[in-house]
């Protein structure tokens, strides 16, 4: 490996001269002096005879260098605007984005490094029909108090999001980082296709705090899961025939999911929500799936209003994932808090799904209603489309600053806009 000469500078070198001189006799330097500047400086004998011979040569002991400012190869010059011109296809990678610039991809590389070209990831979202627009800007709009002069965001407090969703056991591909000397790790499975997996029906409403921070409801109604005890068929090396399986229920169905709403959602509900809240209206939001009740399903509507309780279904516009708390963040904050337990069987699966769910932080679930807020503002503006930047406020630092909002405010020139954008269509 060849190494690296050191550049020294102007002021280096004429240092390096004055005590070459200091130490010289007659205009002669002694044996062993130049090796020992040399060491000095981490150079190597040739340069400090170079400075002396330069030293002596030039009339006025001229010691610098004979670089410029802008010395060595001039950088290769690429014409950024005809990036507009290439497809997107074409730029996937970094390779096939240099060979469609005619260039390498050390030179991609370094315009990705400098934020010339900025590198995006983009996923698939929901197709949105006209009246999905219509009915995303409605909702928008549903979640608003004060319209017109000073429209301003719901507290959401009295609304329950519930979802579901799928938690797998493993990931399909997974990153570790290793010494050199450590063995990589190996995993298998029958069919990648088939990782075990469990569906858990979550519901999460907004947290409550006092003058003090302190915690005074997490939101955390519960976690719901689909599962089953079976006993063993056959004898194995893990287990006797007849001992009990949990198993995952892979078939869901609307009689399934009102079980769970009215044996397990609702009593959790119950009993968890503050009692300063009782008689007011809570609504639990769900989406539009096909298994879902209706919201005036009789069987629902009957264990909804018992106890002094008015619970209500409502449904969030189609296609709307993003109107989810659930979806928005705090599914994939407790998928990658499940992860790291590194479950083996369905129990350890289930088990560590519901300590994530229990650990999460209350103020970053609290954070999510914010950002559902800010998801709202954009859609407006987007006229109902899903195509927009999710916005960021700096939770974190307001909320230290003791300067975190509960509501956020809507301009009201927006809020007009939209209202004549659904008159006139």
């Amino acid at each position: 490996m060849q190494r690296k000469v050191k550049m020294l500078s102007n002021e280096e070198r004429i240092t390096i001269y004055q005590l070459l001189l200091q130490k010289s006799v007659d205009g002669k330097l002694p044996q062993g002096v130049k090796e020992s500047v040399a060491s000095s400086f981490s150079v190597c004998r040739k340069t400090i005879d170079r400075i002396w011979k330069r030293a002596k040569e030039s009339e006025t002991h001229d010691v610098s260098h004979k670089k410029t400012k802008n010395s060595g190869r001039k950088r290769v010059e690429i014409d950024l605007s005809q990036l507009r011109e290439i497809p997107l296809s074409q730029r996937t990678t970094v390779r096939t984005l240099a060979v469609a610039m005619k260039t390498n991809t050390s030179a991609m590389y370094r315009l990705i490094q400098s934020g010339a070209i900025k590198r995006h990831s983009s996923a698939i979202k929901p197709q949105l029909t006209e009246e999905g627009k219509r009915l995303r800007l409605e909702f928008c709009l549903s979640m608003l108090e004060g319209i017109p002069h000073d429209p301003m965001f719901q507290s959401m407090y009295n609304i329950i999001h519930i979802d579901e969703k799928w938690f797998y056991m493993t990931k399909k591909s997974e990153r570790y980082y290793l010494l050199p000397d450590e063995d990589k790790p190996h995993r298998s499975c029958k069919s990648k296709n088939f990782v075990p997996k469990v569906m858990f029906l979550t519901a999460v409403a907004r947290p409550r705090f006092d003058s003090e921070k302190n915690v005074t409801f997490s939101g955390k109604i519960g976690i719901f899961l689909f599962v089953t005890q079976e006993p063993a068929k056959r004898t194995s090396v893990n287990r006797v025939a007849g001992t009990m399986e949990t198993k995952a229920i892979t078939s869901i169905n609307r009689d399934l999911i009102r079980s769970v709403f009215i044996e397990k959602v609702l009593p959790a509900t119950k009993e968890v929500w503050p009692r300063d809240e009782l008689g007011s209206t809570i609504f639990i939001q769900q989406d539009n799936a096909r298994t879902h009740i209706n919201p005036d399903d009789p069987e629902f509507v009957q264990a909804a209003t018992q106890d002094g309780f008015d619970i209500r279904l409502m449904c969030q516009p189609p296609n709307s994932p993003d109107f989810n708390v659930l979806d928005l963040g705090f599914f994939s904050a407790i998928q990658s808090l499940h992860y790291k337990e590194a479950p083996k069987t369905i129990d350890e699966l289930v088990n560590a799904v519901v300590k994530s769910f229990e650990n999460y932080c209350v103020v970053k679930s609290n954070f999510i209603f914010l950002s559902l807020q800010l998801c709202m503002i954009e859609t407006m503006k987007a006229k109902g489309s899903n195509r927009y930047t999710s916005q960021h406020m700096q939770k974190e630092k307001l909320e230290t600053e003791e300067q975190l909002p509960i509501q956020l405010k809507c301009d009201p020139i927006l809020v007009q806009e939209t209202l004549d954008y659904l008159n006139n269509n």
